[in-house]
């Protein structure tokens, strides 16, 4: 029986003032912890070394704040410049999600997810959702559920507008670190099937 193959899941992702970096090493805890290898990638100082190992990663779990209802300027950039992989294909069939924060509870953070999602899609990914149901939308909910804000399609985080790195919500956090288990334990099925499909072809 072939050895189980460790999938690499890389974190591509900005942050502005060090809470989306919270999450994206949330994030990475969460792949990390499923024995995944995890490149991890701050977009606005990509190094050649690093887009090579996007290259090779067989998911792309990608992160931003949100501002003014889209991903950063500094994603964005990082976004266009991966426009030989969109026409070359580099990277169809990789798994993508993605996380963002605002400063607000809603704070249009959906408008981020579905640019990541829309982004994904033009480079012929498989998006993974964050597979949580709501939290905190009962009486007996609580802010400390994971899946606070609501969130479907990828993790969200709320911080004050005014607060340090030390007032991501714990909560938030957890969700990240679901995000990235999730997605390496969909990466590394990912992984064996091909393999399966390859030895039985």
């Amino acid at each position: 029986m072939p050895e189980p193959i460790a999938p690499s899941v890389a974190v591509a992702f900005h942050s502005g003032y060090g809470h989306t970096a919270v999450l994206a090493e949330a994030v990475r805890r969460g792949a990390v912890g499923t024995g995944a290898g995890v490149p991890f990638v701050a977009v606005d100082t990509i190094t050649d070394e690093q887009w090579r190992q996007l290259d090779d990663a067989d998911a792309i779990i990608f992160g931003s704040p949100t501002y003014m209802g889209s991903a950063t300027a500094a994603f964005h950039a990082f976004a266009e410049a991966t426009s030989r992989r969109f026409v070359e294909g580099r990277w169809a069939d990789k798994l993508a999600a993605g996380f963002t924060n605002s400063a607000s509870k809603n704070g249009d953070k959906f408008s981020t997810l579905a640019f990541f999602v829309t982004f994904a899609a033009q480079h012929r990914m498989l998006w993974v959702s964050l597979g949580l149901a709501p939290g905190w939308n009962s009486t007996t909910g609580s802010e400390n559920d994971l899946n606070r804000l609501g969130l479907w399609t990828g993790a969200g985080a709320q911080t004050p507008l005014d607060g340090g790195i030390d007032t991501v919500h714990t909560a938030d956090i957890a969700t990240a670190e679901h995000l990235g288990s999730r997605v390496a334990r969909q990466a590394a099925l990912l992984v064996a099937g091909r393999r399966a499909a390859y030895v039985t072809t």
